[in-house]
């Protein structure tokens, strides 16, 4: 049984160094998110929503309706020019990154 055990974490293990990876990585294709939203993506200011823990999944489909612009509204024009310039893949690290970030991943985010 132990054996077993210590395969399946050998077998996990470079799904959660990939997941640490990916977190650095939104974490640094944010930081123009970060200007509205916070670093730990909990914002300042009332008119910009908080990010935090968002679900990842909803960050995308949002993401992706504001550069079809689908989304109307509020600061819309503003969200336009931001998910232009993200590929497919960006929408998923950055969403990932605010997915993650809360308790001890907030602190990381500020570092």
């Amino acid at each position: 049984m132990p054996k077993r055990i210590a395969t399946l974490l050998l077998c996990l293990l470079p799904a959660f160094a990939w997941a640490d990876d990916q977190f650095e990585l939104g974490k640094k294709k944010a930081a123009v998110c970060m200007t509205c939203h916070g670093e730990a993506g909990v914002s300042s200011i009332g008119i910009y929503p908080n990010l935090q823990g968002q679900k990842l999944e909803y960050m995308v489909a949002t993401l992706k309706a504001y550069k079809r612009r689908q989304r109307q509204g509020g600061l819309a024009l503003v969200m336009y020019e931001q998910a232009d310039k993200l590929t497919e893949q960006d929408m998923q690290d950055v969403s990932y990154f605010f997915s993650q970030v809360s308790g001890k991943a907030a602190s990381r985010a500020s570092e």
